[in-house]
């Protein structure tokens, strides 16, 4: 079974985000639009948007997700008929130790988990 996780940013990056949209926007209204016309209209828009935005995920505690993660929370079992033995387990952890592809707070959990499982 997987699960969908909603992820807002930060609220030190939302706030970064709104004071530096409300900068966007005033360069916006006294530069970019007398100067580029529509095109200067729409792209304060956008900078609207994005600030209120970042205000909002700032300032509640609700917000809006930037992205989204499954989680898939199947739990492997491990049992002796359908998966290595822990001897094989331990051994093949141990191999990737040794050729340095983990380190060794790695090893140490994933070795303690492997003990746990018994």
């Amino acid at each position: 079974m997987s699960r969908r996780v909603r992820v807002k940013p930060s609220k030190g990056q939302s706030l970064a985000g709104f004071f530096s949209g409300l900068v966007i926007c005033f360069i916006g209204i006294f530069y970019i639009i007398p100067t580029f016309g529509w095109f200067g209209l729409a792209w304060t828009l956008f900078a609207v948007i994005f600030t209120i935005i970042s205000g909002y995920n700032a300032f509640t505690d609700k917000g809006v997700a930037s992205h989204e993660i499954i989680i898939d929370d199947t739990e492997k079992t491990h049992d002796s008929s359908s998966n290595a033995s822990v001897q094989e387990r331990l051994t093949e952890l141990k191999s990737l130790y040794d050729k340095n592809l983990i380190t060794d707070e790695e090893y140490q959990n994933k070795r303690e988990k492997i003990l746990n499982d018994i």
